[in-house]
């Protein structure tokens, strides 16, 4: 059996693929070769996640990889009508990214429920400025994504003693369907949004949502940045419809230095880091080292995404 020919989309720093020496024939590409490359590869390693270069220079008819691994969560930057629609595997770094996340939103729970960037702001300025501040313990969320980051972020702002409501595409135990949502955001001081982006979820954060929040309530979204509008939460804010929000993802990325969100009140902009720790890339070629262990040996791969829905089903 020749041995199969894998692609890597890349970005800096290259992944460790050394465990695949003589088992596969690793080729590297940059976004223009992409197109001329993708017939020849029997597997596409995205590595580049922030790339949108597959869902333009995938093939129509002819030959295509049989496997594409992107490694992230989300797989909205690649899907296109006729990867969705051929026999090609996806698969995505599901796992990976979950405690990370989870953490990071604790962290901006706590920031702005103790007024932390308004106390390094004053430290700045040598200013004595003391104030109350909010506790945690014994406040509402609800965290809207019921996949492994949206559960591991329940577990975790449990631990801090919220109350916390998980809504996700379909209701069942311990998940709430998207009719509980209104009700659900109007009741909470955190709304977190974790969801995939999918048809469905895109620009469900929107002037009405915000409009039905309490107005010491707070937002994050750690999803995907269309899953928000930006005018919505930025008039929202400005008026004091809500108390205050955190953005990691944004529609554009990175986020242009002209863009108005930098300077909206009581927003904390952050450049899609929350699920970045030490080590994280590494963990990523581990990761696909892996399932490329399984592809090769015939084994049923993990983290196969439902490409009409748009992510991994089963959560």
């Amino acid at each position: 059996m020749p041995t199969p020919t894998l692609l890597v989309l890349d970005a800096e720093p290259l992944p460790r693929l050394g465990r695949l020496t003589g088992r596969a024939r690793i080729e590297h590409t940059d976004a223009a070769a992409l197109a001329e490359r993708l017939p020849h590869a029997d597997v596409l390693l995205v590595w580049d996640f922030t790339s949108h270069a597959v869902r333009a220079a995938w093939p129509g008819d002819g030959p295509r990889p049989r496997w594409v691994h992107t490694a992230s969560a989300g797989v909205d930057h690649l899907m296109c009508p006729e990867l969705a629609a051929g026999d090609t595997v996806v698969t995505n770094a599901r796992g990976i990214f979950d405690q990370p996340i989870a953490e990071y939103v604790a962290a901006l729970v706590l920031a702005m429920a103790k007024d932390l960037p308004r106390t390094l702001e004053f430290q700045r300025e040598r200013a004595w400025r003391h104030r109350e501040s909010q506790k945690v313990t014994g406040g509402r969320a609800v965290v809207v994504g019921s996949g492994p980051i949206g559960r591991a972020i329940v577990r975790t702002l449990k631990a801090l003693g919220v109350t916390t409501a998980l809504v996700g595409r379909t209701p069942r135990t311990g998940v709430h369907g998207p009719d509980d949502l209104d009700r659900l955001m109007a009741r909470a001081d955190w709304v977190i949004a974790a969801a995939p982006l999918t048809e469905q979820t895109h620009g469900m954060f929107d002037s009405r949502r915000f409009g039905m929040m309490q107005p010491s309530a707070r937002f994050v979204n750690v999803g995907r940045g269309p899953l928000v509008v930006a005018e919505a939460l930025a008039e929202a804010l400005a008026k004091r419809w809500i108390a205050g929000a955190a953005l990691d993802v944004f529609d554009a990325e990175p986020l242009p230095p002209d863009s108005p969100l930098w300077q909206v009140p009581n927003l904390i902009v952050s450049p899609h880091m929350s699920g970045d720790t030490v080590g994280w890339r590494d963990e990523l070629g581990a990761q696909f080292v892996e399932l490329y262990d399984a592809w090769e040996a015939g084994r049923p791969l993990p983290n196969v995404v439902d490409k009409q829905r748009g992510y991994v089903p089963g959560h």
